[in-house]
């Protein structure tokens, strides 16, 4: 949580907005995407640390940049993927602004993640998926974790999944709702 509190919320919000950038609420980033509310980023970001320290973690779903400036300054490398270009290049900047240095991004689907890097100790998705990617479960490293919303309606459920010796441990969480993992052409 002192991450949290410490990583400035309000340089991942439009200007316009800053004024309730330290509210518990999701806010519009464009793009019909939105940054995640503190508590969910807090939640999700537990749930990936709770074994221990990660040193490799891809993030599927840059948007703000925010959920990536959090884990940056957790876990030793981040790559995180985002389909929509003018998201990442924000992004981008705003962790140049902060020195967090330890973020590599990829311009891509985050359905398939980014095997070229696999395997990664943990993998944390910032939208819901109507089901969980395969190619993300293919690039989960042994004894990795993945925290993920997964559901097509408004509702979706947080499980957090772990690779086993004989294949995948999963558990459903929590009711959440996320805006949708785009799937196809990148913009």
């Amino acid at each position: 949580l002192e991450v949290i509190r410490r990583t400035p919320r309000h340089l991942f919000v439009d200007e316009a907005l800053s004024h309730r950038a330290y509210e518990d609420t999701a806010l519009p980033i464009g793009h019909n995407q939105t940054i995640s509310q503190p508590f969910m980023v807090a939640r999700m970001t537990e749930l990936l640390l709770a074994a221990g320290p990660l040193d490799k973690v891809m993030e599927i779903g840059t948007g703000s940049g925010y959920q990536t400036a959090v884990l940056a300054q957790l876990v030793e490398r981040v790559f995180s993927v985002e389909r929509i270009q003018a998201l990442q290049d924000k992004a981008k900047e705003r962790l140049a602004e902060l020195n967090l240095r330890n973020v590599v991004f990829r311009w891509g689907d985050g359905w398939e993640g980014w095997s070229a890097l696999a395997p990664y100790n943990g993998i944390i998705v910032t939208a819901a998926a109507t089901e969980v990617p395969q190619s993300l479960l293919d690039q989960l490293a042994p004894g990795g974790r993945l925290v993920i919303p997964v559901g097509g309606g408004e509702v979706q459920q947080l499980m957090l999944i772990v690779r086993t010796e004989d294949g995948f441990s999963r558990q459903v969480l929590d009711s959440v709702r996320f805006v949708p993992l785009l799937n196809g052409p990148i913009a």
